[in-house]
């Protein structure tokens, strides 16, 4: 039995090390995500805006304005202005446009899964590098080694911080990108049913 606790003991102190650098590396992808998130919201706002004010018009403004809007500058780079564009090149064909809008939706997914990754994974890693170095503090705490505990103590409420602050930055941007993706695929949704009525 004292094989098996040592051996697992062993493991799991061995493990300390990568926590720490994937906290780490989480914690840079994190900010990242941040800055990012930044820039696309003060975007995604002016946009929002123009495309509300074109959806809600009669249909010859409507069509005109987005058709410019699909096509103007930069606007390759965003997504919601190519499917825009796709559904009013294709807008006979209700399947390719049904199936347009289920692409963008999984892309949607798949743009959201850097933030779900980050609100699942941050307290996982910030659990692990709490508890891995609580049996060297305990250790030490029995030998009298006041240092080594106070040391391991320090590691463990620095894992503890850094992976709740990853978390919380990824659950902050995932539930404010959900509510943008939903509203685009909404918006999407409403403007393929006009076109499709139009035509």
């Amino acid at each position: 039995m004292n094989t098996i606790s040592n051996a697992l003991f062993w493991i799991s102190n061995g493990l300390l090390v990568p926590v720490i650098v994937l906290l780490l590396l989480f914690l840079v992808r994190a900010v990242i995500l941040v800055g990012g998130f930044f820039g696309e919201f003060y975007r995604r706002r002016t946009l929002q805006k123009q495309f509300t004010s074109l959806l809600e018009g009669d249909a010859a403004a409507r069509e005109s304005g987005l058709a410019e809007l699909a096509k103007g500058p930069g606007a390759d780079r965003v997504p919601l202005l190519q499917a825009v564009r796709r559904l009013m090149e294709h807008r006979g064909d209700t399947a390719w446009c049904e199936r347009q809008l289920a692409n963008y939706e999984v892309d949607a997914q798949k743009e959201l899964g850097h933030s779900r990754t980050l609100a699942k994974i941050g307290p996982m890693l910030g659990l692990m590098g709490t508890l891995i170095p609580m049996g060297p503090a305990l250790v030490g705490l029995a030998a009298g080694d006041l240092a080594s505990m106070a040391y391991n103590m320090q590691v463990a409420f620095a894992t503890t911080v850094v992976g709740l602050l990853i978390a919380a930055i990824g659950s902050v941007t995932l539930q404010v990108k959900q509510r943008w993706y939903a509203r685009e695929l909404n918006d999407l949704e409403y403007l393929a049913e006009t076109l499709k009525d139009e035509k």
